[in-house]
């Protein structure tokens, strides 16, 4: 690995058990992100600059891999430094780690090289809002690269490039109904509502979410502070008989 090589760093955590599902990963952060969610609960690494060695995180990462599985890229936004991302990558799998991502989807040209490279097992895909509000929401004209990188992850799990692949959706009271608009695309997909916390806003509970869950008429998993991580199959239990 080049010395010379840097990374706008964002954080590390050397331990987590709720990040990847089913796994102990480290945490690596990349500072930097071309969205504006008003609702980021990293919103202090969204700028800024904090330029590392790589060098000096994967001595980071290995350390951590005495009590880990794999390593998992956040932010910020990960895919906006595809050098730094992919090194990273690299040295994980070198050291028998697992990869995983999450990303905003906002640069699918960074996700078609991990996946061709085989640099990643495990991409959860944040998507905002309801396509059509993708600018007013957010302030970002990116919805068709999101959509881009939805169908490229879509079409890496079904042929087993990419082993694992989830959409994360996070609701807000009064925005209950989004998900169902975009539901078609993602009716074949791992699904995530995730409960949107903003201290303004009384969160949805999770018998909100599963009212939700219900009308996609699909299994999906509710997470949520209360009572962490779900799957919910509830709608199968009040079907009709003979309908499915």
């Amino acid at each position: 690995m080049s010395s010379t090589a840097t990374i706008n760093f964002g954080g590390f955590v050397p331990l987590s058990t709720v990040d990847w599902r089913g796994r102990s990963v480290c945490v690596v952060f990349f500072r930097g992100c071309p969205v504006r969610c008003w609702y980021c609960h990293n919103e202090a690494i969204q700028d800024g600059e904090d330029i590392r060695n790589i060098s000096d995180i994967m001595d980071e990462i290995s350390s951590a891999s005495l009590l880990v599985s794999a390593v998992l890229f956040s932010g910020g936004e990960a895919t906006m430094q595809p050098d730094a991302l992919c090194a990273l990558a690299t040295g994980a799998k070198k050291i028998g780690l697992a990869t995983g991502l999450h990303t905003n989807g906002v640069y699918p040209s960074v996700l078609d090289m991990l996946i061709s490279r085989q640099l990643i097992d495990h991409i959860a895909l944040d998507v905002k809002a309801e396509w059509r509000l993708y600018t007013q929401r957010l302030g970002s004209h990116c919805v068709q690269e999101v959509r881009h990188s939805l169908a490229l992850c879509k079409a890496a799990h079904e042929c087993g490039d990419l082993p694992e692949f989830e959409v994360v959706f996070t609701l807000f009271r009064g925005y209950e109904g989004e998900v169902a608009r975009i539901a078609h695309e993602i009716f074949d997909v791992d699904l995530v509502l995730q409960q949107g916390i903003k201290h303004t806003i009384p969160p949805l509970t999770t018998t909100e979410l599963m009212a939700i869950a219900d009308s996609l008429r699909r299994p999906v998993r509710i997470r949520t502070r209360e009572d962490g991580e779900i799957l919910y199959e509830g709608f199968r239990s009040c079907r009709p008989s003979g309908i499915w």
